[in-house]
């Protein structure tokens, strides 16, 4: 296998498309060509890690967070991120960061901690705007179908929990072939009237290189007539956080333990305590002081996250239960999932969860 054709399939799970503007993700070091010998799984990649991984022979690094982030202008070992470049390069290794990508998946960070709470009935906190393509193509009635299941084929239709999902019109199509034209129907220099089938349909964008191929390749006309919009939608099943229900709700105090437990953190800091019951649970892995709005507007009773400074708490507003749990605690088991998710699609190589805690902050 070669570093592509597990980025790929990396991609599946959490399209680079989605990752935040800000964010660097993907391939950061390397060669996409490059035969893959073992993967290793880390939250963020330090110089142990690459130790790590050449001790394990491993020549891909699958991290979290990633090691450029800004640019870089210089390699003089001056700073760790750019020994890690360096130690990486002089050994071989590809380093591949997935971080918001993830994020705003579906199966990403958020679900993983949902998991981790045994929440249910969990949904998006802010669904990611900008991710959905409305396409609408003229078919002949005749082909209306072989080109709709193309387009399903390829990955359109999908709303919410339904597939194949479209909307069909039968009208009528003109069109008048000129001397160069090779027609499907009708003659050079005369007008056609065609009955064709207007076939409408919505798609995530990130599939549209695929949708078209599919178009093409299915559409029986030399000169495809489609019409391309993109949506003021949210897409529900894209977006930053999380939001669940417990099975049974509990006493804060009592969530706060479970919390503690669960997660595996030392230190919870949080706003006051509002006496009352805890069911709706808002989460969102890292940073997540931009969606205590979010998670009030949702009617969760706590919001768990981490970073959050001295005034965020204020934002409470005795509304909710800010908790932090601190920012690895909150993507520690990123590792396990990806780790769980590479190891199903590829059996024919070691997949290796880092051993190295890379964990920055300590608690005296």
């Amino acid at each position: 296998m070669k570093i592509h054709e597990i980025t790929k399939e990396l991609e599946k799970l959490a399209p680079l498309t989605y990752a935040e503007g800000f964010d660097n993700v993907g391939l950061l070091v390397g060669d996409p060509n490059a035969k893959v010998s073992k993967i290793l799984v880390t939250l963020d990649t330090l110089e142990t890690v690459v130790d790590e991984a050449v001790e394990k022979k491993a020549n891909l690094i699958v991290s979290f967070h990633p090691i450029i982030f800004s640019g870089l202008k210089k390699l003089t070992r001056k700073s760790y991120v750019e020994r890690v470049v360096q130690k990486a390069i002089k050994n071989d290794i590809n380093i591949y960061a997935i971080h918001t990508a993830l994020d705003n998946s579906q199966l990403g960070v958020n679900h993983r901690i949902c998991r981790q709470l045994n929440l249910k009935n969990t949904e998006i906190l802010i669904p990611q705007k900008d991710t959905l393509r409305h396409l609408v193509t003229y078919v002949p009635v005749e082909n209306a179908e072989s080109v709709r299941k193309a387009l399903f084929e390829a990955g359109a239709g999908f709303i919410g929990k339904y597939d194949n999902c479209s909307f069909n019109l039968v009208g009528t199509g003109t069109y008048r072939p000129n001397k160069d034209a090779n027609p499907y129907r009708g003659e050079i220099g005369k007008t056609e009237y065609a009955k064709e089938e207007r076939i409408s349909i919505v798609f995530n964008k990130h599939l549209e290189s695929g949708i078209f191929r599919a178009l093409r390749n299915s559409h029986p006309y030399e000169e495809i007539a489609y019409e391309l919009f993109r949506l003021e939608n949210t897409h529900q099943n894209i977006g930053m956080g999380m939001v669940g229900e417990l099975e049974n709700e509990m006493g804060e105090r009592e969530f706060l333990d479970y919390l503690k437990s669960q997660m595996q953190t030392k230190v919870i800091r949080h706003s006051e305590l509002l006496n009352k019951n805890v069911r709706k649970v808002a989460v969102l892995g890292g940073s997540g002081s931009f969606a205590i709005s979010n998670a009030k507007h949702s009617g969760a009773d706590v919001f768990i996250t981490a970073d959050l400074k001295y005034h965020d708490f204020f934002q409470a507003e005795n509304q909710i239960l800010l908790a932090d749990i601190g920012h690895y605690e909150s993507e520690q088991f990123t590792k396990d999932l990806l780790t769980a998710y590479l190891s199903e699609k590829f059996t024919n190589f070691a997949v290796l969860k880092s051993e190295i805690d890379t964990n920055p902050v300590h608690y005296f």
